[in-house]
C-alpha cells in the first residue's frame, strides 16, 4: 500500500503507480482454487489434473499421442515428487515450495530468448496486481470520495443496489459482516485491518464456476484515500463431492475452504477469513482482492512449454497432498514404474473424449435442436 496526495480521475497521481513488495513477496507456483476442498481420495485429484492436460492438448489441436504424453507427464511428476517427498522429515516438506525464480533458473538453459523475455513480462505483470493496481481501474471519485466504478452487470456498486433506500441497515449488515470477519484473522492481521476505514462496496461477477453464487468486493481506505485495500466476500456452498463423501467437519464452508487452502498451499493468503451472512443464512469466505497472481496462457501454447507446466502441476499437486495426507502410504502404491502414469493417461483420453460429447449436448441444447 502507498500514499499520497489525490490525483484528477482517470489520473492517478505518479507515487500511486509505485509498487512495494518485500522478500516475503516473493512470487512462488502453487494451487489457487480451494472452492471443493474437502477430504477425499487423492486419486481424483491426480485424474482431474491429467485430463485437463488432455482437453487443453485437443483444444490445442494436438494429435492423440500428445495429448497422451501430456496428460501421462503430469501424472508421472506426480508420482516422482510423491517418492521424494516420502524420505523427507515432516518440516522440509512443510516448508517445500516453488518459487517463480527458481523455476526460470531450472528451466533457462532449455528456454529461448523470446521465452525468456516473455517469462521477465509474465512475473512484472503478476507484481503489478494488487490493491493499487485495481483502484486504478475499478474506482473514481464521487462528490470528493473515491467509489467503485459501476460496471453493470459485471460490478455493481452499492449505491445502485436494490434496497439502497435504506442505507443504513445495509451499512449495519456491512459493519457486522466485517466483524464476523475480523474474528477469524489472526490478532496481528484483526489489528491492521482495523485501521483501515470502509469506504465501499459492490456486488461482483466472478467465474464460470461461481456463476450464480454471491460475490462482492470491499474498497477500504488507509491513510487516506490514496492507500487502498481491496477484499473479495464469495459465497461458498456445500462442496460437490459431499454427494460422494462424507460433510466437512466445518459447520461454516467458508471455514472449510479456508482451512483446505492453509492446509495445501505453501504459502497462504494472510487475509483469508470466513464467516456467516447476518441477513441470511450463507457461508462467505474473505480474501484479498488482485493479489498479485498470475496464470500461464494454455491456449495456443506449444507442446514443450505445456509438458513443463504438467510437471510443474505435478509437483505442485504432490506437495500438496505430502502436506495433508501420509506421502509413504502413497508412494509406496504408486511404486517407481510407468503403470500409474500409463493408466492415469488412458482414463484422462477417455474422459476428454466424454467432456467432448458432454460440450457437444451442451451447444445443441443452445442452438434449441
Amino acid at each position: 500500500m502507498v500514499g499520497a496526495t489525490v490525483g484528477r480521475e482517470g489520473k492517478p497521481p505518479s507515487r500511486l503507480r509505485r509498487r512495494r513488495t518485500g522478500p516475503e513477496r516473493a512470487l512462488i507456483f502453487d494451487l489457487n482454487d480451494f472452492d471443493e476442498t474437502l477430504p477425499g481420495p487423492w486419486e481424483w485429484d491426480v485424474k482431474r489434473l491429467a485430463t485437463s492436460f488432455a482437453i487443453a492438448a485437443r483444444h490445442n489441436g494436438f494429435s492423440e499421442s500428445k495429448q497422451a504424453q501430456l496428460a501421462g507427464e503430469s501424472a508421472a511428476a506426480y508420482q516422482r515428487a510423491m517418492g521424494d517427498f516420502a524420505s523427507m522429515d515432516y518440516l522440509d516438506v512443510f516448508y517445500a515450495r516453488l518459487s517463480v525464480k527458481a523455476i526460470h533458473k531450472a528451466f533457462r538453459s532449455q528456454l529461448r530468448k523470446k521465452e525468456r523475455k516473455a517469462n521477465k513480462k509474465f512475473e512484472r505483470k503478476a507484481l503489478t496486481k494488487n490493491s493499487v493496481h485495481a483502484h486504478k481501474k475499478l474506482a473514481r471519485q464521487i462528490d470528493g470520495a473515491y467509489k467503485i466504478r459501476s460496471q453493470a452487470p459485471l460490478i455493481v456498486p452499492q449505491r445502485e443496489m436494490p434496497g439502497e433506500d435504506n442505507p443504513s441497515a445495509l451499512g449495519q449488515v456491512i459493519d457486522e459482516s466485517f466483524r464476523r470477519y475480523l474474528e477469524t484473522v489472526p490478532d496481528h492481521v484483526e489489528t491492521l485491518l482495523r485501521r483501515f476505514t470502509y469506504a465501499d462496496f459492490a456486488l461482483k461477477v466472478v467465474g464460470v464456476g461461481s456463476v450464480g453464487t454471491r460475490c462482492y468486493i470491499v474498497l477500504l481506505e488507509g491513510r487516506d484515500a490514496q492507500d487502498p485495500f481491496f477484499l473479495q466476500i464469495k459465497e461458498a456452498r456445500r462442496s460437490v463431492l459431499e454427494n460422494h463423501l462424507p460433510p466437512s467437519r466445518y459447520r461454516n464452508h467458508g471455514q472449510r475452504i479456508v482451512e483446505g487452502q492453509h492446509l495445501m498451499q505453501s504459502s497462504t493468503d494472510s487475509f483469508l477469513g470466513w464467516m456467516k451472512s447476518p441477513d441470511s443464512d450463507r457461508d462467505f469466505y474473505w480474501r484479498q482482492f488482485k493479489d498479485m497472481k498470475a496464470s500461464l496462457e494454455v491456449e495456443g501454447a506449444p507442446i514443450d512449454l505445456l509438458l513443463r507446466y504438467a510437471g510443474l502441476c505435478g509437483w505442485t499437486l504432490a506437495r500438496a497432498h505430502a502436506r495433508s495426507g501420509d506421502p509413504a502410504a502413497i508412494a509406496g502404491y504408486l511404486g517407481t514404474g510407468k503403470t500409474f502414469a500409463h493408466a492415469i493417461s488412458e482414463f484422462s483420453l477417455a474422459y476428454a473424449d466424454q467432456n467432448q460429447r458432454d460440450f457437444d449436448l451442451f451447444r445443441a441444447a443452445l442452438a434449441g435442436d
